[in-house]
């Protein structure tokens, strides 16, 4: 089992950067795929991006890609999402996500969550 911390989150104007970390706590981090969803007001939870275990791998939602980086160091249990150029349709709470297996897009493919971290990017 692995439990999800993040933080990082903050108000920013469109173009502005911002780097979200999430820390996981067990032992066996590494064996885990990370993810990245966020939940815009009265939106559903929408993927944004996820890390294979050794951070060699990563796939993007296009609406990210190319101002989105994610990256993971497995020394300190922690994945980090830096976000550049944001939009204000970047508002929203980010949720770091953790599941075995294969790498997935949809929220119900990961087990364990993260209590999310706000992100706000004014115009």
């Amino acid at each position: 089992q692995v439990q999800l911390v993040e933080s990082g989150g903050g108000l920013v104007q469109a173009g502005g950067s911002l780097r979200l970390s999430c820390a996981a706590s067990g032992r066996t981090y590494g064996d885990y795929i990370l993810a990245w969803f966020r939940r815009a007001p009265g939106k559903e939870r929408e993927f944004v991006v996820f890390i294979g275990r050794s951070g060699a791998t990563s796939n993007y939602a296009d609406s990210v890609k190319g101002r989105f980086t994610i990256s993971r160091d497995n020394t300190k249990n922690t994945v980090y999402l830096q976000m550049n150029s944001l939009q204000p349709e970047d508002t929203a709470v980010y949720y770091c996500a953790a599941r075995r297996g294969l790498g997935g897009v949809l929220a119900t493919e990961y087990d364990y969550w993260g209590q999310g971290t706000q992100v706000t990017v004014s115009s």
